[in-house]
């Protein structure tokens, strides 16, 4: 008898758990303007991975944040004692609309200073890797700041991860088109993706909406284009390209992080039960819900959330620079104001940052001529030079001397798993 033999290639219709989470990703899909960059993955190591520097974040804050957040922002946060010490649970603000998003760095220190800076009590924020891989992206280019901060790279799988382990996450669900939407859309929430409802139904994680009034003002000269969007996208990086401000930037490149002083204020509302709300909706299993029970879900928070932005927005949002108060802020600096206002960030944010790797300086003169390079964020077309003296000089100054992948893991250029590497325990 023949034995039969096997066809000449096989289709596998099995789906397991993989491929159904592989529906949902990626979770914070980007635009049909917006790619993400192909990196490299971060090679697998046998130990823990964790790139969060404690000992930079605890110098940060006192140094000059501080001054940033509570006299030039004038930051206000309401309805913090709403958010445990414990996750999971994700906090899901609005995005103000500008290119750069000095929002969320206010919201993520005043939500851990409200905590009383415990390690436990640190939020994990997803972001897209394209904020670390473009050099621009990072502020003043430092290198791996976004991961050194308490960063995780956004993808189904790393959230999934995050709440598992009972991290608090901050997600802006309006992805990064709420951050391209400009001046002329101020306060209008963008599309909420469904793939946090899911997470948040398998993990009964609460949701916090948060409405962040004001901030849509940093940059109020951001008006977006999609044709010039794409172009810049793909030859720089940049997400978006605001006009008028960015012509300016081409220049000067302090413009690409000016931000002017807008008096931000953050409004928590009260916590979302996702899994009550998806049987509300009609969802018969809540803890995995349907892509259209999800979707259902999502938008029904959006619409709650536009309702109390706008609450919030009629409330604060009339004076959103309040000029009196910075005029009285800005008397209590003396000597600080440079250091604290927009213009002065280079140094301050560059300065800081390399202080905690190198020595002392020697004296003054010393002191000086080490962060000369500095000075070409205010020159004409100062950018060729940043680039000429990243090249040059070896670290922290520059780059001179590190092989490829050396280069890459310092400034943060990879993708990172936390399958691959993981977390270390929250125990630790």
């Amino acid at each position: 008898m023949a034995r039969k033999r096997p066809p000449p290639f096989q289709i596998d219709l099995r789906v397991d758990e993989s491929d159904l989470d592989g529906l949902f990703s990626p979770f914070d899909p980007l635009n049909d303007a917006v790619h993400e960059p192909d990196l490299p993955a971060l090679p697998a190591s046998p130990g823990f991975h964790d790139p969060i520097d404690w000992a930079y974040l605890k110098s940060m804050g006192p140094a000059y944040i501080e001054d940033i957040i509570d006299h030039y922002f004038r930051a206000e946060i309401y309805g913090a004692d709403k958010v445990p010490l414990e996750g999971p649970l994700i906090v899901a603000p609005n995005h103000s609309g500008t290119a750069f998003p000095h929002d969320a760095m206010v919201m993520d220190y005043l939500l851990w200073r409200h905590q009383g800076f415990h390690r436990r009590a640190k939020f994990r924020s997803v972001f897209s890797p394209k904020l670390a891989s473009v050099r621009w992206m990072r502020p003043f280019g430092l290198d791996n700041w976004w991961r050194r901060c308490g960063g995780i790279d956004m993808t189904f799988d790393n959230y999934d991860r995050l709440l598992a382990r009972g991290e608090k996450v901050i997600y802006y669900p309006e992805g990064i088109p709420g951050i391209g939407k400009g001046l002329s859309k101020r306060y209008q929430l963008q599309h909420y993706y469904s793939s946090f409802i899911v997470l948040a139904a398998r993990h009964d994680a609460p949701i916090y909406p948060v409405s962040v009034v004001n901030a849509e003002w940093v940059n109020p000269a951001g008006f977006t284009f999609k044709p010039i969007d794409r172009f810049f996208d793909r030859w720089l990086g940049i997400p978006f390209f605001p006009i008028p401000i960015m012509l300016l930037v081409l220049v000067f490149p302090f413009m690409f992080y000016l931000a002017f002083p807008c008096k931000m204020v953050f409004l928590i509302g009260d916590p979302i039960d996702v899994r009550r709300l998806l049987r509300e909706v009609g969802c018969l299993s809540p803890s995995a819900p349907q892509r259209e029970e999800a979707l259902k879900a999502a938008a029904h928070i959006r619409d709650l959330a536009q309702q109390q932005l706008d609450e919030g927005v009629l409330q604060y949002g009339d004076k959103p620079y309040a000029l009196r108060s910075f005029y009285q802020s800005m008397k209590k600096l003396r000597g600080r104001i440079f250091r604290i206002s927009t213009l002065g960030w280079p140094f301050a944010y560059v300065q800081h940052d390399r202080d905690h790797q190198r020595a002392p300086a020697r004296n003054r003169l010393h002191a000086l001529l080490r962060d000369l390079d500095l000075l070409a964020f205010y020159l004409p077309f100062g950018w060729i030079l940043l680039v000429l003296f990243r090249k040059l000089r070896k670290p922290p100054y520059g780059y001179r001397g590190l092989t490829s992948a050396e280069r890459r893991e310092r400034e943060g250029v990879y993708r990172w798993s936390l399958a691959t590497n993981p977390l270390p325990t929250r125990s630790a």
